[in-house]
This record gives structure tokens, C-alpha cells and sequence, in this order.
């Protein structure tokens, strides 16, 4: 098995939603937090990177500017990374949220140079905010942060256990893939990342593992070299 010294975690907005796929279910972060604990100890050096789906999916409204949309996203990962970096912080953990535009005294305007040293002081930094630009989704922020602080993986958390040649939930006969290229990814349209974010990991050698969050332990597992969901491969 291998375990790995420095990882990206994404986690979906929905994976950490409460009843109805709004808000929080706050058991579900403490459990993440509680495995990202012991990833620490171990000397995993983690960064977070969270969607905003349980706040805002601006793209199915036709009646607001994409441009505005996108912002609004933008802030809704932003107030899950304030969430989940203070459920962190009750227990135990060193946290600071950077985004990639100013928030006031809430955050600290990302710098890769200062995430970086807050990672190896045995921090967790949360990576808030996208890349700051509409029409870039966090699925990209998440390859860009990836690439910039040196990971050596990053781990999707996700509702659902990995990726599918179909959608599982409109078709029970899908089959799951236990590894998958990068190439293929793109050639086969798989709904992994979104096509930006596909290609700059292809280009940058940054391999994913995508894997279901409610399974038991599942961030140990994905970090820790365990077989688990999916590996995107180069």
C-alpha cells in the first residue's frame, strides 16, 4: 500500500449536506474531520477544497447572469470552508481558509508560498473561493490548488463510491471502474471532473482517486493507499 505525504481532499457540497441536500449534516462533518485527525498524525499533509451544491447550483437558473451565478457560487464554498474549518478546529486541528479573493479579516487572500508553510507547520488549509473567475468551476480550482501546492494526489469525496460508465442512478446495470486513465476519461466522456480541470490534470500528471465519502473511513482508506473507489491514473 502506499500512503501519501501530501493530499488535496475535495469534498462535494452535497456529500456534507444535511435532509433535502441543503446546509449541513454536522456528523457527517465531524466524521471527515475526525479522519482528517488521524491522517495528520500520521504526517498526511491535507489541504480542503469544497463545492457549494448545498447552497448554489447557478447553472440551472436561466435568470440570473452566468457571471453573477458563478459569483454566487464562489461564496457559497466559501462559507462551507468557514463551516468545516471551524468543526476542525473544535476539534483539535490548525485551520486557516484561504480564498482566492478578499473576504475581509474572514480569510487570508491565497498565496502558495504561505499555504505551503501553514501545510508543513501541520495545518490544514481550506481552499476557498474557486480561482476567483467565472466560468471556472471547483472542480478546476481544485487541480489548479493541487498542481500549485506540489500534492501528491488528489481524493474526491463524493456521494457516490466512484466512477460509473453510466449514471448508477438512472442505471442500475452501470459498472463501476476500479482504475481509468486520464485519456480514456476524456475519450469515453466520463463524468468525472469537468473537461478544464480533466485536461489540466493530464497535462500536469496530477492523478484522483474518487470515492464514496459514507463509507466507513473512507479518507483513511483513499489516503492511505487502501483499495477504494476509483483511481484516475495518467
Amino acid at each position: 500500500m502506499k500512503s501519501y505525504k501530501r493530499v488535496l481532499l475535495k469534498l462535494s457540497g452535497e456529500a456534507l449536506a444535511g435532509i433535502g441536500g441543503k446546509g449541513f449534516d454536522e456528523g457527517t462533518c465531524i466524521k471527515v474531520a475526525d479522519q482528517v485527525q488521524d491522517l495528520l498524525n500520521d504526517g498526511i499533509q491535507v489541504s480542503v477544497v469544497i463545492g457549494g451544491g448545498n447552497f448554489w447550483r447557478g447553472r440551472t437558473s436561466e435568470t440570473i447572469d452566468r457571471t453573477k451565478a458563478d459569483q454566487i457560487g464562489m461564496l457559497a464554498t466559501v462559507m462551507n470552508c468557514i463551516y468545516v474549518s471551524e468543526i476542525f478546529r473544535h476539534l483539535g486541528m490548525k485551520t486557516k481558509v484561504f480564498t482566492s479573493f478578499t473576504c475581509g479579516n474572514m480569510s487570508e487572500l491565497f498565496s502558495k508560498d504561505n499555504a505551503n508553510e501553514f501545510l508543513n507547520q501541520g495545518g490544514v488549509a481550506f481552499l476557498a473561493g474557486g480561482t476567483g473567475h467565472p466560468y471556472f468551476s471547483t472542480d478546476t480550482a481544485t487541480v489548479l490548488r493541487a498542481i500549485e501546492l506540489d500534492s501528491d494526489i488528489i481524493l474526491v469525496a463524493k456521494s457516490i463510491d466512484g466512477v460509473y460508465d453510466s449514471d448508477p442512478e438512472s442505471n442500475k446495470e452501470a459498472i463501476r471502474y476500479d482504475e481509468v486513465s486520464l485519456q480514456q476519461v476524456l475519450d469515453m466522456k466520463l463524468r468525472v471532473l469537468d473537461l478544464t480541470a480533466t485536461v489540466m490534470a493530464l497535462e500536469n500528471n496530477m492523478p484522483m482517486l474518487i470515492f464514496g465519502l459514507k463509507e466507513e473511513n473512507s479518507i483513511i482508506k483513499a489516503a492511505k493507499g487502501e483499495k477504494i473507489g476509483t483511481k484516475v491514473f495518467i
